[in-house]
């Protein structure tokens, strides 16, 4: 890829959840990944150096997993944000809300054995410099709840909160707040390439008999409206540790490289290097 500024993956698994996103892409331009043909927009966030990278993945982990990691490969970005609808799990979250999930569960790992099944779970925790930055935007974001929970993937549409499958998740994973089917595999993907990784979803129904309803009502185009808003107000604040550009504009924070070289003896010329560091950082 030619020279350009530093790139964030932002990923769904829908149309609806694409065309939340695409609005805030500037000037954007359409990539095809030259191995797979996975399509991709790339253009500018306003307000911040980032480069933002956005694909439509569709449905499922372990095409998210695939296609995470080949798009990290190939675009090498700093951080990979998954944003979309989730069904939530806990009766206090609404229509609406936010999730951004601190930690993902994988639901599907077990071993079946004549006493029953035992649950051998994965999980993946967030990136904590974008949960920071969630939670720093979420304080400025009035009239939309954020709630910072795990989130459980499953390869399953779950519409029936009395099935199996919703009582091995209570059982379980207690603490998950919501549930997806995307965001174990990018996680996965983006901790096997050491990135940034952070689900966010917005709750379009409660995981129940209700669902089909409340698809019918426009809930999910609502919701995916709501995660996309939270994902680019996240990103405004994203300030990665290891010194690149954050959402001021700024270079990288001046590294203090410096030798100390009193009380020292030397033979022969002494070569240093002058560093300008940033005005606040004097």
């Amino acid at each position: 890829m030619p020279d350009s500024p530093p790139t964030v993956l932002v990923l769904t698994a829908l149309a609806l959840e694409y065309a939340a996103v695409r609005p805030y892409i500037e000037r954007r331009e359409e990539l095809v990944h030259p191995g797979n043909g996975t399509v991709v927009e790339a253009g500018r966030l306003s307000g911040t150096p980032w480069r933002v990278a956005a694909a439509e993945l569709g449905e499922g982990a372990r095409n998210s997993a695939a296609l995470t990691a080949s798009l990290i490969g190939w675009l090498d970005p700093r951080a990979v944000v998954f944003t979309g609808i989730a069904g939530a799990l806990k009766p206090d979250i609404a229509l609406g809300d936010v999730v951004v999930g601190t930690k993902v569960y994988g639901i599907h790992g077990g071993k079946v054995t004549p006493e029953g099944t035992r649950g051998r779970p994965e999980a993946w925790y967030g990136s904590n410099a974008l949960v920071q930055a969630a939670r720093s935007a979420a304080r400025d974001l009035p009239g939309t709840r954020v709630h910072f929970k795990p989130v459980a993937t499953g390869d399953v549409v779950l519409a029936d909160a009395a099935s199996g499958i919703a009582r091995w998740i209570r059982a379980h994973f207690d603490d998950a707040a919501a549930f997806e089917m995307e965001g174990s595999g990018a996680a996965h993907a983006a901790h096997l390439e050491g990135r940034d990784a952070l689900v966010v979803r917005g709750v379009s129904d409660h995981a129940d008999q209700g669902k089909a309803a409340a698809d019918a009502s426009g809930a999910q185009e609502r919701a995916a409206a709501r995660a996309a808003y939270v994902t680019v107000e996240l990103l405004r604040k994203f300030r990665p540790p290891d010194g690149s550009p954050g959402p001021d504009g700024g270079g990288p924070r001046a590294v203090r490289d410096y030798s100390d070289f009193r009380y020292g003896t030397f033979h022969g010329p002494v070569v240093g290097k002058q560093v300008v560091w940033r005005a606040e950082e004097r």
